[in-house]
Formats: structure tokens, sequence, C-alpha cells
């Protein structure tokens, strides 16, 4: 397949980016600067910012694009423009865990111990997901990690869950970049979350 990956030099972006060449797919890797690898038959760079008007012609033709760009960082009114100008109706959306419940009703983002850095880049996920529910359009997923989202293993060992936090028998919920990565190009390659939400942790 054709994917494109939008932030592909951040730390999720850069593990999308292995694992789609891991698995032999033709890589569209869009990130503000450009990179210093050199371009392949199988990996090409972009450096552009969303909203660059010629970015939308370079997409047209992909299978799939994955935004993996802090959702205060660019507004969702910009990325979807540029999805729907490119043609592609597969979009994928790296999430955040902060809209995820942790009991009915209950997000983990309204916790009093949710730590208070990460509320603005929380809020503005779970607004980006609610604009996304109201969007027929477009054939798109919202992934979202666990609690902890870090650098690790690539282990192809995990959970799937659906709107609720993760939290393994010890008591943790988290997952790797590099099984994060898994989840997502797992969805490219077998669509099961259309317009849907899903979470993966351990």
């Amino acid at each position: 397949m054709k994917i494109a990956i939008l932030g592909a030099s951040g730390n999720v972006g850069t593990r999308l980016v292995a694992e789609a060449l891991r698995r032999g797919h033709q890589v569209t890797a869009v990130a503000r600067r450009a990179d210093n690898q050199a371009d392949t038959a199988q990996l090409t760079h972009i450096a552009a910012d969303i909203t660059d008007p010629s970015l939308p012609a370079k997409l047209r033709g992909h299978d799939a694009i994955i935004s993996s760009i802090h959702f205060t960082q660019a507004s969702s009114d910009d990325l979807l423009a540029l999805v729907r100008a490119s043609g592609v109706k597969r979009y994928l959306v790296v999430g955040g865990a902060g809209s995820l419940e942790v009991a009915p009703g209950k997000l983990l983002v309204d916790g009093a111990d949710f730590p208070a850095i990460y509320l603005d880049e929380a809020r503005a996920g779970k607004n980006f997901l609610d604009v996304l529910r109201g969007i027929s359009d477009l054939d798109w997923t919202f992934l979202s990690p666990s609690a902890l989202f870090i650098a690790g293993e690539r282990t192809e060992h995990f959970r799937i869950g659906a709107d609720t936090l993760l939290v393994a028998a010890d008591g943790k919920s988290w997952v790797s970049f590099e099984d994060y990565a898994i989840a997502m190009l797992d969805e490219i390659e077998k669509p099961a979350h259309i317009r849907q939400r899903f979470t993966v942790g351990y």
C-alpha cells in the first residue's frame, strides 16, 4: 500500500514509518523539517507544513493518511481540509489516552490527578475525536494509546480495547511506541474500526 504519515519525524511518527517499511509498504514521510535520510524506492520525504497549498496534490493517490501531529500544533479544520483536498478517504489519527473512560461517563482527562502539563493536549485530542465522530465522508479511525506512552520494545503482544482505558494486572496502563505502530498498521491492512476509536495497551 501507499501510506502517507504526517508528523513522521516525531516519536510515534518514526515508529510508524519503520513499521510500514518493515511490512513492505511505500511510505511518504511528511514533516516540517527535511529528513537527512535519502529517498528510496520505498520511502519519500516531504518537508512541508500541513497548510502548504502544494501538499494535497503530493498526497493524492495514497491508500491511507496517518496523522501523528500533536493536537495543540494543528487544528482539526486544517488537517481535515488537507485530507479532503487530497482525495484520500482512509484517515487514521494518533490519538491520546485522555478521552478514554476510566469509569462509566468519566474520562481520564477529567480526573483530579491528571498531569496538568498534558491537559491542553488531552482536551484538544478529545475535541478532535468529537469532530471526527460527526464526519461521514472519510473512513477515519482514532487510535488511543494507554496512559503511559513511551519508547520500548516491539513485542507484538498487546490488547485491543474500545473506549475504556486498558489497565494491566499490575495496575499499570502503558504501551510502547513500537507496539502501538503495529496496532496502527494492522488496522490499515485489515480495517476493523472504520469511523471508530479504539485503544491499545498491555
